[in-house]
This record gives C-alpha cells, structure tokens and sequence, in this order.
C-alpha cells in the first residue's frame, strides 16, 4: 500500500500507514528497514538519542542533552501520521532491532507548513540515510497537503548543508539567530 493511498482519510488509513514499511539500501550495500514510528518504538527512541555522539545530539536538538526526559519522549511519539509524521530506519543486531536514523515533521501553526528532522546515528552518516528518510518524510508531506518544508539548524552542521542542498532546499540565516540556518523546500 501506498503512503497516497493512506493519507487521503487519517481516521480510516491510520492503521495501514502504521504497517507500511520499505527495505533500502544503503551506499555500503547493506539494508535498513523504514518504516512509521509506532508506539512499541519508545525505548529504541530513548536507547537511539542517548547513543548519539554529544556533537550529533547537539544538531538534533540545538542544545546539550545527555537523553530524552520522559517528557521529551512523550512528545517524540506522538504522531498521528499526518500532521505529525516521523519515519524510523531500523537494522537488525544481535537479534534485535535497533534504531539508527530517524526523520520527522510537524505542522507549523499556519498548518500549510511543516517543520523537519533528520538524524543518524554517528556509524550510519555518509552511507545515504539521511537522503533515504528525507525522501519519504517529504512524500509524505506532499501527502498530506503541505505547501512548504522547513528546517532550523545549526549554522555548524555542515552534513545537513549538503543535505539540504542534495534534496532541493533553500538556505538562508535565521534573521533572529546568525549562528542558524534555515532550510526551506517548496512542496
């Protein structure tokens, strides 16, 4: 099934997006699963931020955090598939799965744009994740009637430099901070 066969009505769709999932495959030829974020996918959240370097936490959340609060987490979690939206790349290791990457969005007040978020877990950059988990988060986007992407990140992160520019973005400072970017994709 389609994510455009899925977003059409959330309330009777919701259930199948939540099954969708794709098997990709990365630049060193090995293969991750991505797929919607689901409740079950908690603890490998929390176990995917607090394993990030210090530097890679520090770009997904533009401040210095050691792991997710419980508060934080609720907040990660809740997405309902169309106006909240986060994808998961998933490997399997030791016989479990592990979250290495992860995109996202959320609508912006005005609802015709939304904000996005990608991040990869330091052994996984430079193989075409974050392009991979992008290109779905912005499929979905479409989808699900936005106009407009966006994204605030730290003028230091140079991997989401080239990945904004790879996927089309514009760029230009943030008026209200020169140490961050913002990266704008016309949907």
């Amino acid at each position: 099934m389609s994510l455009q066969s899925c977003a059409h009505s959330h309330a009777a769709h919701a259930g199948d997006l939540v099954q969708d999932h794709w098997i990709e495959t990365l630049e060193d030829g090995s293969h991750v699963l991505i797929r919607p974020l689901r409740p079950e996918d908690r603890e490998r959240e929390a176990e995917f931020i607090r394993d990030l370097s210090p530097e890679t936490r520090h770009f997904r959340f533009l401040c210095a955090i050691r792991e997710a609060s419980s508060d934080l987490l609720d907040h990660l979690m809740e997405v309902d598939y169309q106006r909240k939206m986060a994808y998961v790349a998933l490997v399997h290791r030791a016989g479990k799965l592990i979250e290495v990457g992860i995109s996202r969005y959320a609508a912006s007040n005005d609802q015709a744009q939304c904000e996005c978020v990608v991040t990869i877990a330091d052994g996984w950059q430079d193989l075409g994740l974050d392009k991979i988990l992008m290109r779905h988060l912005i499929d979905a986007a479409r989808d699900n009637g936005f106009k407009r992407m966006y994204s605030i990140d730290a003028a230091t992160n140079v991997r989401m430099q080239r990945l904004a520019r790879a996927m089309g973005f514009a760029c230009k400072r943030d008026p209200q901070d020169a140490a961050q970017l913002i990266h704008s994709l016309a949907l």
